[in-house]
């Protein structure tokens, strides 16, 4: 019998004696970074190598968004090229899969990892290749660069927790409400959004059951962007709203309906077929707008400034495979 495999092993190189970072690997594929760039290299399914280049920060802040959310509800797309897809005990890593020229080229790869070797890997790439004073999970204007040599790390700000509510955000023994003691002051962008929180006054013997929060005031002290929390949870409806600004780092292939409404500001959304990428729609949200997304597409939000956003998720572990089986809709309603 053989020994069960050690899934926190990671494979890595020394740091390179000139820019200080090190190379990783898992499976077949190979990790690289210098000053601008990453490189991911992988071998063809008839052994050639091939290999794909990104800009180091957006490949951060993608790979910052895929650790911290445990690879998020199906697919994780860096670009237009690399990215993971979820099956929730384990992830699938891949290049050019979901890339209509590639496959047909018969240039791509994937390989399947147990979650736990999966994430062990991607963290311990991100805390080597994220330098001091550079945030992957901060808007562009409120952070340091990602660029040059290697020079010390980050990790408090890579291993942040997500801030994910019980049932309500303020509640008893639940996640507390948002405050300049806690380390979380106003965000620039608003100044202007009032911090009062409604008066309760529930009956004797209802007061944790009777309860009611600013959630303008609490997402108005948001540290990160792109980066749902959960301020109420009733059984699988978890309410993730986030703020947003520049561009959403990732291209999410859904496998389940999200719906968004914008609270504040608008965003811009690109979508197209979550396979092979073909443009499907461009929304543009402004405050008060809903949209769904439906589990047949991927998107990608662009922000002109910080903004509110307020998205539903249906958290039902058991969803995508009754939509893999047709008996749950990849379309929110039917007219």
């Amino acid at each position: 019998m053989n020994a069960p495999a050690d899934l926190s092993r990671v494979i890595a190189s020394q740091p390179d004696a000139t820019l200080g970072y090190k190379d990783f690997e898992l499976g077949a594929f190979r990790f690289r970074r210098d000053e601008y760039f990453a490189h991911i290299q992988w071998n063809t399914r008839d052994g050639r190598p091939l290999s794909h280049t990104m800009d180091a920060a957006n490949f951060l802040r993608a790979l910052m968004r895929d650790v911290a959310w445990g690879f998020f509800y199906g697919g994780v797309n860096f670009d237009h090229v690399f990215g993971t897809t979820n099956h929730y005990k384990t992830v699938d890593m891949y290049a050019g899969t979901y890339n209509a020229t590639l496959k047909a080229a018969g240039v791509d790869r994937l390989e399947n990892f147990p979650t736990e070797q999966i994430a062990a890997t991607f963290f311990a790439m991100l805390d080597d290749w994220t330098n001091e004073g550079f945030d992957p999970f901060a808007a562009p204007q409120e952070t340091g660069t990602p660029y040059g040599r290697k020079r010390g790390n980050n990790t408090p700000a890579i291993t942040r927790a997500r801030e994910l509510a019980k049932r309500c955000v303020g509640m008893k023994d639940d996640l507390a409400l948002r405050t300049d003691a806690r380390g979380t002051p106003v965000n620039r962008a608003f100044a202007d959004v009032p911090q009062e929180e409604p008066e309760l006054h529930p009956e004797p013997g209802f007061e944790d059951e009777v309860h009611a929060f600013n959630l303008f005031a609490f997402l108005s002290r948001s540290q990160v962007t792109w980066n749902p929390s959960f301020t109420s949870v009733v059984k699988y409806s978890f309410m993730c709203p986030t703020t947003e600004e520049h561009i959403l780092p990732i291209i999410h292939a859904n496998d389940r309906v999200e719906w968004f409404f914008q609270m504040c500001d608008e965003i811009h959304w690109d979508c197209a077929d979550k396979t092979t990428g073909k443009p499907l729609a461009r929304v543009i949200m402004k405050a008060g707008d809903m949209a769904a997304m439906p589990a047949y597409c991927r998107h990608q939000g662009y922000s002109p400034k910080r903004s509110m956003l307020l998205v539903w998720e249906n958290g039902s572990p058991n969803l995508v495979h009754e939509i893999q089986k047709g008996e749950a809709p990849e379309v929110p309603v039917q007219f």
